[in-house]
């Protein structure tokens, strides 16, 4: 059985980052309070849980004085209820996240309606949209007019797949351009996704199975799964090894593996031997 890797996969820059700040950290202060999980990948937070980082869901539940905001980042207000109870605050937020954040901030400021392509429900659109002023929407579909403004400022959740969001853009201009007076379009998407969504959509295209390693928290590795899926092969969305039996797939003779931007390198690695000691027999 061949085992084939996608060339991009596993920990972004932002997601690097964040967990250096937090390792950093703790080892100068001996705890730290994460506000949410630092990153969607249970194996890192327990990793950070060991050295000393407790996660929390509200600024209520503080016991420290040190407050780690996750790579994904946190709502303004909470941003800054945390500044007005003068917490030092380690900000981890994804310097991506960061950008799309201003954006958001500023197309509110110059007067537009802003609409965020991504999932409301993520932590990250929450972020966004706390920035993004009264009136402000996270949608994967086409909103109402009667919900709009004329004047629309567009931009994305960083870990969406560029291809769905263009066809979003396309839907937009098609159906909203003749009531529209202005249209402002931000692409937010991260760098890192983008390459790691083209990677695996290659590399789906020439095995027999694909195996997304992740969180199945992590929204960029189910993007990842859904646009593999997308190409016809197999594709499962597992978060360790321990999820994966080969004996069940026998007639294998080519295994493409790719991973999430949250996933840790030793995730991924077991998982690869599990795979060639599987082979071997």
């Amino acid at each position: 059985m061949e085992i084939r890797l996608a060339t991009e996969r596993g920990f972004c820059f932002g997601v690097r980052r964040a967990i250096e700040l937090a390792e950093k950290a703790v080892e100068e202060r001996g705890s730290l309070e994460s506000l949410g999980a630092i990153v969607h990948n249970r194996q890192v937070v327990e990793m950070l849980g060991n050295r000393g980082m407790r996660i929390i869901d509200s600024l209520n539940e503080m016991k420290g004085d040190t407050l780690l905001i996750p790579s994904h980042g946190i709502r303004q207000e909470i941003l800054s209820a945390a500044e007005n109870r003068q917490l030092q605050v380690i900000d981890a937020t994804c310097p991506i996240v960061r950008k799309a954040q201003q954006v958001a901030q500023q197309l509110h400021q110059e007067g537009f309606t802003v609409i965020v392509y991504g999932d409301a429900s993520h932590t990250e659109v929450k972020g966004l949209l706390s920035r993004a002023g009264e009136g402000a929407i996270a949608t994967t579909e086409v909103p109402e007019q009667s919900n709009l403004s004329r004047r629309i400022g567009i931009l994305s959740q960083t870990t969406q797949s560029q291809k769905q969001f263009a066809a979003f853009l396309a839907q937009i201009m098609d159906s909203k351009l003749a009531s529209l007076s202005e249209i402002r379009i931000f692409n937010t998407i991260c760098d890192a996704t983008a390459k790691r969504q083209q990677a695996a959509l290659k590399l789906a295209s020439e095995v027999d199975l694909m195996l997304v390693i992740g969180g199945h928290d992590s929204a960029n590795t189910r993007h990842l799964a859904q646009i593999c899926s997308s190409t016809g092969v197999e594709t499962l969305h597992i978060e360790t090894a321990n999820e994966f039996d080969l004996s069940s797939h026998n007639e294998i003779s080519c295994i493409g593996v790719t991973a999430g931007a949250s996933t840790p390198e030793w995730v991924i690695e077991e998982m690869i031997q599990k795979l060639e000691q599987s082979s071997d027999r």
